[in-house]
């Protein structure tokens, strides 16, 4: 979608109009959802935080400033309704989580199984890490996102999230040592 048409939709959204709200839902909908699953780490939660992030977005999209592309604000309300969930998550207690791993049916089975076992750990111990840190991975990694824009995102100053993200790396590579390869 280009960006006038994009501001066009996000200006009748801020009015009111179902219509343009559901094209930008059907526009970011997959980018919301891939924040919140790998936040969340479960595909059935992370729907229901996508849902979450984007009735908030509707009952706040009067406040949105239309001079910026709805995509970032999205993607930020999508990060606090699944910082909201992981606190929710963390005060009933953490229990291990698993997650689904897409598998390339191309390699072999023996190298099919190291994959699994690397990528289940990698999201595993991501799903250790304290939600601001998870979030920092999140969207730099995963959704590729600048530091100015990771700011943004998370209402935070750009020092303490390029603190948050050298913490985080520096915390999963301790964690997956033995993954390291020889």
């Amino acid at each position: 979608m280009t960006e006038p048409d994009e501001r066009d939709l996000a200006e009748r959204a801020a009015r009111g109009d179902l219509e343009a709200f559901a094209a930008l839902i059907r526009a970011h909908q997959a980018q919301v959802f891939n924040v919140a699953l790998r936040m969340l780490g479960e595909r059935r939660e992370a729907e229901d935080a996508t849902q979450d992030a984007f009735v908030r977005a509707f009952r706040s999209f009067g406040h949105f400033d239309l001079r910026f592309p709805p995509g970032p604000w999205l993607k930020k309300i999508a990060v606090n309704v699944c910082l909201d969930r992981l606190e929710r998550r963390a005060e009933r207690s953490l229990d291990e989580e698993t997650a689904q791993v897409q598998v390339d049916p191309a390699p072999a089975p023996s190298v099919r199984a190291e994959q699994d076992e690397r990528t289940r750990r990698i999201r595993q111990e991501l799903s250790r890490l304290p939600p601001r840190y998870r979030a920092a991975i999140e969207l730099r990694h995963y959704q590729g996102l600048s530091y100015a824009e990771m700011a943004e995102a998370l209402g935070r100053p750009l020092s303490d999230v390029k603190s948050d993200l050298f913490r985080a790396r520096k915390l999963l590579a301790e964690r997956l040592l033995d993954l390291k390869e020889p």
